[in-house]
């Protein structure tokens, strides 16, 4: 079964578990990442910070995590279960109003707004520590997709860099990656 054949609450478990890979092989979580001026705890720091804030802006609180600058690791596992774990609630089928975004299926705007963002940083961790994502290329497809329709209206939010030129014929996940700003044959 595909990342998109998947509920939201199944989707977010996927992806999470991915993320988590290759935060638990973090050595140094002050290396540098492809997003420019970040290191790899930033990416973590970046995960929580936003989406704790997106969810009590709509009236959700998630229990308070360890910080990240203290352990990003542990700041990452609690998170990650706070979230899952609203996924696997009842509150997963209530309404969420979020004074930007509208209203949505709480378990949907959650899939919208952050599972994917989770999947493409976990791009930006993998590279940092010099490791492969694994990825997969058909949701890597639908995103990108989903995302060239709307290029002006990210690009204009300031989230997203300038798109970095691919290969015509590169795969899913380089599509995306170049899409979103960052540059697929990165290094640290």
């Amino acid at each position: 079964m595909t990342l998109s054949e998947l509920t939201p609450a199944d989707r977010h478990r996927a992806i999470a578990a991915g993320f988590t890979e290759h935060a638990v092989a973090v050595r140094d979580w002050a290396v540098p990442t492809p997003v420019t001026d970040w290191i790899a705890g930033d990416v973590v720091a970046h995960l929580v910070g936003w989406f704790t804030e997106f969810l009590s802006a709509g009236g959700v609180a998630l229990p308070a995590a360890p910080p990240v600058a203290d352990d990003p690791l542990a700041a990452w596992y609690a998170h990650s279960a706070a979230v899952q774990g609203l996924l696997d609630s009842e509150a997963a089928d209530g309404e969420f109003t979020h004074p930007m975004v509208g209203t949505h299926r709480l378990a949907d705007a959650i899939d919208r707004f952050y599972t994917a963002d989770v999947y493409m940083h976990t791009w930006d961790l993998a590279a940092s520590n010099g490791q492969k994502s694994g990825l997969e290329p058909e949701f890597a497809a639908q995103l990108f997709a989903g995302m060239v329709g709307i290029e002006d209206l990210l690009r204009s939010s300031g989230q997203y860099g300038p798109p970095v030129a691919v290969a015509d014929d590169a795969d899913p996940v380089t599509r995306l990656v170049g899409f979103i700003g960052r540059d697929p044959a990165w290094s640290s």
